[in-house]
């Protein structure tokens, strides 16, 4: 029987999400960041209503995110999307289904564009915005460094349908 549960974040949730990320921190290949912000940054940081939770047996196991790229009021239809799955639930379908809601939601929300920098060695990550329509648009090479060791990026963006 299917347990999962795709619903709206929560302010209370932020804990798990927080905790979801650090893991994602750890990976060395979901993000440059390397410390995990206050509830208070990343709530600051990412779309009012857009984001959202699996639950699991009354356990938060993955979100899902949209981040403003700009404050400029012509790209307010273009969103940063973040997913991470808790390690032990990955490979299970989790976001792929969160990816769906969030698609459906941002388009009901007017965002036209939703984007996403990958690693290039996230391959699983890549794949997976490939399955939800997201294309290849382009390679950032040596953009940044984590732990002193340069990492390309994938730039990825899905079209709004509408």
């Amino acid at each position: 029987m299917d347990t999962l549960i795709i619903r709206k974040m929560e302010k209370n949730d932020l804990k798990e999400v927080l905790r979801i990320y650090k893991e994602g921190i750890e990976t060395g290949m979901a993000t440059f960041e390397i410390i995990v912000p206050s509830a208070q940054i990343w709530d600051e940081r990412h779309h009012a209503t857009l984001r959202f939770v699996a639950e699991e047996q009354s356990k938060v196991v993955g979100w899902i995110a949209i981040s403003p790229v700009s404050t400029r009021t012509v790209y307010s239809g273009v969103g940063e999307v973040s997913v991470y799955i808790s390690s032990d639930s990955r490979g299970k379908g989790i976001a792929s289904r969160l990816f769906k809601v969030l698609i459906e939601d941002s388009e009901k929300a007017g965002i036209w564009t939703l984007q996403s920098s990958i690693f290039a060695i996230n391959t699983s990550s890549i794949k997976l915005h490939k399955k939800m329509g997201f294309r290849i648009v382009g390679t950032r090479e040596k953009v940044a460094q984590l732990h002193g060791k340069w990492h390309d990026t994938v730039i990825m963006e899905k079209r709004s349908a509408n």
